[in-house]
């Protein structure tokens, strides 16, 4: 199934791949984006595989979440043929806010 990462989402991508950059270098940069692209495909050929995303059950679009690292987590939603990617999250972050932001993003 086809993958598209919504604006949104991408950017957080890259404000965290630019991060871990900058605190720990190109090397974890770059297994970082391994790691994200590994998911892409998993959720593309298992759309199942995420569980629905706890923090989201009450909001329309049975909103999905699969961990990429120790951190971070996409959200994404399967549509018709394909499955979209809302957001990149930072596990650590005030879980409220996911709500927020995914809301405003649909």
């Amino acid at each position: 199934m086809r993958v598209i990462i919504t604006d949104f989402a991408k950017n957080q991508i890259r404000e965290t791949a630019k991060y871990i950059q900058k605190e720990f270098g190109k090397i974890s940069k770059d297994n970082f984006m391994k790691n994200v692209q590994l998911t892409r495909k998993l959720i593309g050929t298992n759309p199942y595989l995420g569980i629905l995303e706890p923090l989201l059950e009450n909001e329309p679009g049975n909103n999905r979440s699969i961990v990429v690292n120790s951190f971070n987590k996409l959200i994404y939603h399967i549509v018709d043929d394909h499955i979209e990617v809302s957001a990149f999250w930072d596990m650590r972050r005030e879980p409220d806010s996911l709500i927020g932001q995914i809301i405003s993003e649909q």
